[in-house]
């Protein structure tokens, strides 16, 4: 529900200072567009525009497409901002070009930090936690290219009373068995050091006994750590929360019985770490597959329901634990500010040609091409031809050709988690074996084949996480600029906001 804030005599005057420096940025650069009108201004603007558009559509012919148009678009990615660059130095244009990058960095810079402090972020609440009696951590050796052995996880863990697993490469084991195996011996506290699918299977055990769970940045990307403000480069420092540690209570998301803590992708993603070739040429796999995926014949797309309101013929759709920040920041560096807000994170993609490329280039989150949404439940079916025929072949041509490790951790997290849906409580049934159509997911970067309707679901506050006391933190991400709110902040109009 929103809370009315009232902009004008409660705002800090510095976010009023800031925004009305914003505003002046931004006239600034207008005003050098038409005090240089004479000297190529336009062009400036123009060839700018331009060379962005350009660039954008090289990207999707080079994606979409194989033969003369991957090329062509190969030599327009990089001859496009080439060319931009050599026409302002030939017209000498570049002392425009850069007072006006200049203008529009200040305005973006100061609009930024003025909504910062208009609107604060609400702390997430810790609280004081034990110290676990009997905690017992699930370690992966491969995981991070071989993080537990080069920062003597083990040795630290056991030296702090902690009892190791060490998961054995060459023996696939189901991590959510071990769990609760664990716990009924008596654990107070499940850990994992490995990659986010396997945090995601422990995870759930542990919210299922309602017991702290300590994650470990063991694992490649470690989206989950990063998002609670651990350290990623020293994972050891992670298991000071054994002796030193508070505890936070974040959501836990479900996908049809399954555990997730970081995304679940279908579409595109989905159907590329399916392949087992992925695993040893991610890049390779993905080129050689995205035209058949993007604009084949008979492509499939996916349907879903949001909160009950359709969102059709998706490409892309990718589902969070809680939403990230921006849609731009959905990539390995993306950050959700909160993971207790009770939401799910919904991003669609739908791109057909080189124009909506360009479109989507140049305006971002505005895009008919990029839906944006939250939820709380995400149902995903499909149209095409897995939806038509829901035979093992119309399953293999959609490219769903069988499973393969993690692509999170792909090469790294393999052994535990070859067995698809352990510690489900259920497996998804092989295509062709009853009648239920099934289509590639990917949970936490993990290939798997799910029955439709899948349903994406959030267990508010389930997931008791032990963090330790001193960590890096949550880098707050720049908010997204909204004029609109800028104008109400320079001119101490009242608006209304929802608490964050």
């Amino acid at each position: 529900m929103g809370a009315t804030r009232e902009t004008g005599s409660d705002a800090p005057g510095e976010a009023r200072f800031l925004a009305r420096l914003a505003l002046l940025a931004v006239l600034g650069s207008l005003l050098v567009l038409v005090l240089a009108l004479g000297e190529g201004g336009l062009v400036v603007l123009g060839a700018g525009l331009l060379g962005v558009v350009l660039c954008a559509a090289g990207v999707w012919w080079f994606v979409a497409h194989r033969g003369l148009l991957r090329v062509i678009g190969a030599l327009l990615v990089f001859l496009a901002p080439a060319g931009v660059v050599v026409l302002f130095a030939y017209q000498g244009l570049w002392l425009t070009a850069l007072i006006l990058v200049l203008c529009w960095g200040v305005a973006l810079t100061c609009a930024r930090a003025a909504l910062r402090r208009s609107r604060p972020e609400r702390p997430q609440v810790a609280t004081a936690a034990a110290r676990p009696a009997r905690p017992v951590l699930i370690m992966n050796p491969k995981s991070g290219g071989g993080k537990v052995g080069r920062f003597g996880l083990v040795e630290r863990a056991e030296e702090l009373g902690a009892r190791v697993i060490l998961l054995d490469p060459g023996a696939p084991a189901d991590v959510a068995e071990l769990a609760r195996r664990a716990v009924a011996d008596g654990a107070d506290l499940l850990g994992v050091a490995g990659g986010d699918g396997t945090q995601a299977l422990v995870a759930a055990v542990a919210a299922d006994h309602d017991l702290p769970f300590l994650v470990i940045s063991a694992g490649t990307r470690n989206h989950l750590a990063m998002d609670l403000g651990l350290d990623r480069d020293d994972p050891s420092r992670c298991l000071d929360a054994l002796t030193d540690g508070e505890e936070l209570r974040i959501d836990l998301g479900d996908v049809s019985g399954r555990a997730f803590v970081n995304t679940v992708s279908f579409g595109v993603y989905a159907d590329v770490v399916q392949r087992p070739e992925y695993r040893d040429d991610k890049a390779g796999t993905a080129l050689s597959l995205m035209p058949d995926l993007l604009v084949g014949e008979g492509v499939r797309r996916l349907d879903s329901l949001v909160d009950g309101a359709p969102l059709a013929d998706q490409q892309a759709l990718l589902v969070s634990n809680n939403p990230y920040f921006s849609p731009d920041e959905i990539s390995g560096t993306g950050r959700r500010p909160r993971l207790d807000d009770g939401e799910l994170g919904v991003l669609g993609i739908r791109v057909e040609d080189a124009a909506q490329a360009a479109d989507l280039a140049v305006r971002g989150s505005q895009s008919t091409g990029l839906t944006v949404l939250s939820a709380h439940r995400v149902e995903v079916t499909v149209s095409g031809p897995a939806e038509a025929d829901g035979s093992p072949e119309a399953a293999e041509d959609a490219g769903t050709d069988g499973p393969s490790e993690a692509a999170e951790d792909a090469g790294t997290d393999g052994p535990p988690e070859v067995a698809e849906n352990a510690g489900a409580g259920e497996s998804a049934e092989e295509p062709g074996t009853s009648g239920a159509v099934e289509i590639p997911v990917a949970v936490d970067g993990e290939a798997l084949q799910m029955p439709i309707p899948v349903v994406c679901t959030l267990r508010p506050g389930a997931l008791r996480v032990l963090v330790p006391r001193d960590r890096p933190g949550v880098v707050a991400p720049p908010p997204a600029i909204d004029w609109r709110r800028i104008l109400d902040l320079a001119f101490g109009r009242t608006v209304r906001t929802a608490p964050r």
